[in-house]
């Protein structure tokens, strides 16, 4: 789009550091306006047996819609439900024994006005999130949370812009304070993010990894040198581990100890597999982490590990390449 004749690059600039400025006074006057219905509301999802449920109508429905998948990422079920679709159905999503976070700055919403009747009748706890601690939304609510802003940060004081910044504030304030309270760990955040980066780090296993089976090189102590060979080549891990009947870690025999070997003439025919293998051999558990796997090849500067069950018998092989395509590096 070609730019207007009237467009002032220098003014562009200055609305927008006003706008900073006005959104963070917001900022800063929000949290001098909660007080005992933010303890309330904190307290009353803590309590709640079933799930939070948001409603907002225009601009306080996106952010609506942000602060639901916020607490639902954090500890606390939730989703959004548009007010308008909600008259024709939606309702029955709404359930006795939720908590309703209903969003409107104005607090004079007709959409949700018109649902007042009907959410009474659910027995559930009301919270409005409002600007007008007069309106209607706040004097049907339990428990009434102040978002009111001063001025919007839209020259005309029109556009919803500082009052949506301040519900999302506001939004992510309820958030903090539940997962604090709820002991809200690492651990958790990655159960409820598989797909992130986070979730491969804290949720995936060597188990889930590893190569299993036929897969893993693996010779007996008395294996001539020839097949050791073999199963290290064929199985392409650049090694292969040496174990007793019972599937023991004895040792393990690598590309680099057979660069070694080369090196210093040894003459290879006649030599088995305890003879040439490196005895008590770097292993983890099949149940560990992925990451603590990672991290062990990464202190020791080995690109594979053997991967042992809970008697120490061999029961897998992980490398470098397999935590790579898996992300967990």
């Amino acid at each position: 789009m070609a730019l207007t004749p009237s467009f002032d690059a220098q003014r562009a600039l200055t609305l927008a550091a006003q706008t900073f400025e006005i959104e963070a006074r917001a900022l800063s006057a929000l949290a001098a306006r909660q007080g005992e219905g933010f303890v309330q509301a904190v307290r009353a999802i803590l309590q709640c047996k079933g799930r939070v449920i948001v409603m907002g109508m225009g601009k306080s429905g996106h952010v609506g819609r942000k602060i639901a998948a916020t607490l639902a990422s954090t500890g606390t079920p939730a989703f959004f439900v548009h007010p308008a679709e909600a008259s024709h159905g939606d309702l029955g999503m709404v359930q006795p024994g939720d908590v309703l976070i209903a969003i409107s700055n104005s607090g004079e919403s007709e959409e949700l006005a018109a649902l007042l009747p009907a959410l009474k009748r659910l027995t559930l706890t009301f919270i409005a999130m409002t600007g007008n601690l007069d309106s209607t939304l706040a004097r049907h609510a339990d428990i009434v949370l102040s978002s009111q802003v001063d001025q919007e940060a839209c020259p005309l004081n029109l556009a919803p812009t500082a009052s949506t910044t301040a519900q999302m504030a506001l939004g992510d304030a309820l958030a903090v304070a539940l997962l604090d309270a709820r002991g809200f760990r690492e651990e958790d955040f990655a159960r409820s993010h598989p797909g992130g980066s986070l979730g491969r780090k804290l949720l995936m296993h060597v188990g889930d990894l590893m190569r299993s089976g036929d897969d893993v090189p693996r010779v007996g102590p008395q294996a001539p040198f020839t097949e050791v060979l073999r199963e290290m080549t064929g199985k392409g891990l650049g090694f292969t581990a040496i174990v007793d009947p019972a599937q023991q870690v004895l040792g393990i025999f690598t590309d680099g100890d057979l660069r070694r070997l080369i090196e210093r003439g040894a003459d290879l025919r006649g030599l088995v597999a305890n003879q040439v293998m490196h005895p008590n051999p770097r292993r983890v558990r099949v149940d560990a982490l992925a990451v603590d796997a990672a991290d062990l090849m990464e202190q020791y500067r080995i690109t594979s590990v053997l991967v042992v069950d809970e008697q120490a018998r061999l029961v897998g092989a992980l490398n470098s390449n397999d935590l790579m395509r898996a992300k967990v590096i």
